[in-house]
């Protein structure tokens, strides 16, 4: 017969669990997991500022509109071929990403772009468009002068 322990702060709080089954063995510091890739660490592998957030056209659309004027969702509903709802749900990726901010008229939410968060945005590109100029210029000036001289 296996020995059993009470869990006390997991999903599986207060039911009994086999032994050795808490805390999950990729864990070093002995937390409680309730699934594999809570074990895995959190690695930010494009820290593009909000740049792939834009990369559905939809939002990206929204985006464009929330730049020339804020605007609630009904209206910019009818400016997309898209449902309330579902302008509803991009606009809360955004904000969620910084990108957009609301605030209350009334019975609607209007929306309108974070300038933090563009300002994010535009240094992330600005970066790289430096790095990508940087890399221009040091392979301009490694090049040899005479295009005669260039090795095939």
């Amino acid at each position: 017969m296996s020995s059993t322990t009470q869990v006390p702060s997991s999903p599986a709080a207060g039911r009994d669990v086999p032994d050795g089954a808490w805390p999950w063995p990729c864990c070093p510091t002995g937390c409680r997991k309730t699934s594999v890739s809570l074990c895995l660490p959190f690695v930010e592998t494009y820290g593009d500022g909000g740049l792939g957030l834009l990369g559905d056209p939809t939002r990206r659309a929204i985006f464009e509109i929330l730049a020339r004027r804020p605007s609630s969702v009904g209206e910019l509903a009818e400016r997309l071929p898209v449902s309330r709802p579902a302008v509803s749900q991009h606009l809360r990726v955004l904000k969620d990403g910084g990108l957009v901010v609301s605030h209350a008229e009334g019975t609607r939410r209007v929306y309108r772009l974070n300038p933090e968060g563009v300002a994010g945005l535009r240094a992330w590109l600005d970066g790289v468009w430096n790095d990508a100029l940087t890399a221009f210029q040091k392979a301009a000036e490694a090049a040899p002068d005479d295009p005669e001289e260039e090795v095939p």
